[in-house]
């Protein structure tokens, strides 16, 4: 999300760029980025749009016990203050723990995926979560607590652009993906691990694995209370395998998106956790446009693809944009064109999404 952080290093992860770096170079680095990356003006705009909740991403290492990583709890608690200040509240994501549940670099570690063979992580795993629900499961501002994000299904793992691309190919052994057999009895200690710190009034969240219509009675057998079941829906990811950029096509996608979160809503509630207006139709289609013409058309094609999507995720329990911001500047071009759609501040700030739609 930003390059340049990693520019010196030319690594694709924290994993790997706090081993390519001297510790108290990273510290520092790292610091200074949290510092400067979000800020109270933030939840401020976020609060100003119309939305009411901030799903945030916290790592393994969030309590400051694996160096060299350098812990964030203090920005958490900073974060938790800001949305109280202005009626928000966070939904914690563990997004990342030792040697990955996914293997991509927002796992922490590129390519390598074998953390659920390694019983002593799985429990640190769960003691990460059991403290962040001692530490702020009272709180105004929690909404709820994620307990991990895309633990990978197999089909997931066989075509993602990052399997076998781990920089130590020794490190990456037995790499694979995480297996229902596994995923449902961790869930099921997690859920008893935070529920001892966080009242019932909290919410619970789980991902869905890359297999949304594989849980349906799995939360009611279980016999948890006030749950939730996040998908991640991207139309950019379906163009990887449908290379056929065209309203209809998304529609098609889209909906077989909403019926199938119809069908397992009957039985918990389902978030759409991660979704965005990226798209290669809203970027094609322009080219063919007079100069003079571009910005509007843009504009156009992107609320186009908005309305198709927000029609259908208003239909599940409530929806995460991902991801608020890349760069801070808003103004600076992203490395790539089509990344400038996947961050929120900006197609409001370039009018391709609305307050008026995010209502």
């Amino acid at each position: 999300m930003k390059p340049d952080l990693f520019a010196s290093t030319e690594t694709e992860d924290e994993t790997w760029l706090s081993r390519k770096m001297p510790p108290e170079e990273f510290a520092a680095l790292i610091r200074e980025h949290r510092d400067s990356y979000l800020t109270e003006e933030d939840f401020r705009f976020i609060a100003e749009q119309g939305l009411n909740t901030v799903r945030l991403p916290v790592p393994y290492f969030t309590f400051g016990d694996r160096p060299p990583f350098v812990g964030c709890i203090e920005w958490i608690d900073k974060a938790f203050d800001w949305a109280e200040k202005y009626g928000l509240q966070i939904l914690l994501d563990l997004h990342t723990v030792p040697y990955s549940q996914n293997g991509y670099d927002n796992g922490g570690l590129t390519g390598v995926c074998h953390w659920y063979k390694h019983p002593d992580e799985v429990e640190f795993a769960l003691t990460v979560l059991e403290r962040l629900a001692e530490r702020y499961g009272r709180r105004a501002g929690l909404f709820g607590i994620e307990v991990l994000n895309e633990p990978i299904s197999w089909i997931v793992y066989l075509t993602a652009p990052s399997t076998g691309k781990a920089v130590d190919k020794e490190e990456a052994r037995g790499s694979g993906y995480v297996p229902l057999s596994f995923l449902k009895p961790f869930y099921r200690e997690a859920y008893q691990r935070i529920r001892k710190h966080m009242g019932e009034e909290k919410t619970v969240v789980f991902h869905d694995g890359f297999r949304l219509t594989s849980w349906n009675r799995f939360f009611d057998e279980a016999g948890f209370t006030n749950v939730a079941l996040d998908t991640h829906i991207y139309i950019f990811a379906m163009e990887s395998f449908v290379p056929l950029h065209k309203p209809w096509v998304y529609k098609f996608y889209i909906d077989i998106n909403r019926r199938q979160i119809a069908a397992v809503s009957r039985h918990v509630p389902v978030i759409v956790g991660e979704w965005c207006i990226c798209n290669r139709y809203a970027e094609k289609t322009i080219k063919a446009v007079a100069s003079g013409e571009r910005d509007a058309e843009k504009r156009r094609k992107y609320q186009e693809i908005a309305g198709l999507e927000l029609d259908a995720w208003n239909t599940a329990a409530g929806w995460f944009y991902w991801n608020y911001q890349l760069l801070r500047d808003r103004e600076t071009p992203t490395d790539e064109s089509w990344k400038e759609s996947w961050d929120l501040a900006r197609c409001l700030k370039n009018g391709w999404l609305t307050k008026e739609m995010l209502k």
